[in-house]
């Protein structure tokens, strides 16, 4: 079985110097590329120089996470991809149970390992935690992280089926990312491993977590929280991916609240004089309805209605205070 471990960099030299190293002495199982989106700094003759047998990919820009995969995939031959972020430290054998599991599981198509906060080694990072799920109107949260609120690893989540694995550190048989036409370009970044995993669950493939395989992730390295670019794009690629995968029946209603509930969120953002955010969901708003026609083209005919976990993650989080994942069940 040919993995390719795959770190995408846009001028990113010092988290390639900080975290590659990790990578490198720890996948001797894979071959390991670099695929950078046109950087301008100093990381591709870091590399040469450093780690002369990792292979680099060069992107003619900065496609973005989604292009910027879907385009360097298409020269590297392998079995299993897998994606990691370039702010990652993996740990010594982090590589053997996602291969067991691939190899025992044929129905397995995507694996997560657990994903902690690399600046608090004991706790879940918030991108990915063990393994996320969606609400009937599309907001993600993860096991270990429900909104901002993120838990200790207490080896509390088990091996298990989850329904989206996160791009932090995401791994997927190639066939399968082919059959899928890989991420959604027009989502650039936040949520297309959402959006790919959603597909491949309406194709009946599985996505697994792993917790014998643990990695070690910054996070917002390359876009804090609070930058207004990140809000808009979660927003809009939220309603990107809802119109794209809802059964026929449910789409207007879900996608109505779904407004709705935005609209709540940007208001918010007014009382607390977060301008800039509230700009940031109004334009994501505008460019749904701009690309309406578009994105509704992309709809197929594998839609599944038992796609989510709990009926309102935001209703639980919020009103019934369900801050963990436990007290959702």
């Amino acid at each position: 079985m040919k993995i390719a471990v795959v770190i995408l960099n846009w001028n990113g030299q010092e988290l390639l110097e900080k975290f590659l190293p990790s990578v490198v002495q720890y996948s001797d199982a894979a071959t390991v590329y670099v695929a950078d989106n046109a950087s301008t700094d100093a990381s591709i003759s870091f590399i040469k120089s450093t780690f002369p047998y990792v292979r680099i990919i060069n992107n003619i820009e900065n496609f973005g996470f989604a292009k910027g995969y879907n385009e360097a995939l298409k020269s590297i031959d392998a079995d299993i991809l897998a994606l990691v972020n370039s702010d990652i430290e993996v740990t010594e054998n982090w590589l053997s149970p996602i291969i067991t599991t691939f190899e025992n599981e044929p129905n397995t198509a995507i694996i997560q390992p657990r994903i902690l906060d690399f600046k608090n080694k004991s706790s879940f990072e918030y991108a990915g935690a063990a393994g996320g799920f969606i609400d009937k109107y599309g907001f993600p949260f993860c096991r270990g992280r429900i909104f901002s609120t993120v838990e200790k690893d207490k080896n509390q989540y088990e091996n298990s089926k989850i329904f989206w694995a996160s791009g932090a550190c995401f791994f997927i048989r190639y066939h399968v990312f082919k059959e899928l036409n890989g991420f959604d370009n027009d989502f650039f970044a936040h949520q297309e491993e959402i959006d790919l995993c959603w597909r491949a669950f309406n194709r009946n493939y599985n996505a697994k977590y792993v917790s014998e395989s643990v990695v070690y992730h910054v996070g917002g390295a390359t876009l804090p929280m609070s930058n207004p670019q990140k809000t808009y794009l979660n927003f809009r690629n939220s309603l990107y991916m809802l119109l794209k995968n809802l059964p026929k029946n449910q789409l207007l209603p879900i996608i109505f609240v779904r407004m709705i509930l935005d609209g709540i969120a940007a208001f918010k953002f007014l009382l607390e004089g977060k301008f800039l955010q509230f700009a940031a969901v109004i334009k994501a708003h505008n460019t749904f309805y701009w690309n309406l026609r578009t994105i509704l083209k992309k709809r197929d005919n594998f839609q599944k209605r038992n796609y989510y976990f709990i009926k309102s993650i935001v209703y639980c989080y919020f009103f019934k205070k369900g801050k963990t994942f436990d007290k959702l069940i």
